[in-house]
């Protein structure tokens, strides 16, 4: 694809960590069942194919959370868009998530699903760019940390294009600096 510089991490790449990360938390979460918190838009395949990696009872549900629009920066305030539609206060909760940057969205959200009082509140995240952050966060559960490049693909998008490639790459700077 001409817009991308190079090919970060192949679909390969992806499908072994994710299957690896099933493993990890089912594991970690045996003998419990879990509510799964998919951040769209961004986080619906990895969400998708790690749901099918997790071996013990789960519920799912989404979340849609804006700090971006579409620019490459974050704005700093954040909206939810969409809430889930199901209570979690008690529940053990596992937040999906395709990218922490900043970690001002992320921190947000937590925020406010802490509030609900689950019994637990994990963060699993596909990449990790803790090169960027801004406030201290840290996922349980990380597929890859990447560095301070613009990625798309697996989910990831620049202006809502480039979401349905299969693996992640580096989007060339001229796409999104254009004037």
């Amino acid at each position: 694809m001409k817009e991308l510089a190079e090919i970060l991490l192949s679909s390969e790449t992806i499908a072994a960590r994710v299957k690896e990360l099933g493993a990890e938390i089912t594991t970690d979460y045996q003998g419990k069942e879990i509510i799964i918190i998919g951040i769209l838009k961004g986080a619906l395949p990895f969400m998708a194919d790690l749901i099918r990696e997790i071996n013990i009872p789960l519920k799912y549900d989404l979340m849609a959370v804006s700090s971006y629009g579409v620019s490459t920066k974050t704005s700093g305030a954040v909206q939810i868009l969409k809430d889930i539609e199901m209570g979690i206060e008690g529940e053990h909760v596992l937040v999906v998530e395709d990218i922490i940057d900043t970690g001002l969205t992320l921190n947000y959200l937590v925020g406010n699903l802490l509030s609900r009082k689950p019994a637990s509140l994990k963060i699993c995240t596909l990449l990790d760019k803790p090169s960027r952050r801004e406030v201290e966060i840290f996922p349980q559960y990380n597929g890859f940390t990447i560095p301070d490049r613009f990625v798309v693909g697996y989910g990831l998008d620049y202006a809502e294009r480039f979401r349905h490639l299969p693996m992640i790459g580096v989007l060339k700077p001229e796409v999104y600096e254009k004037k």
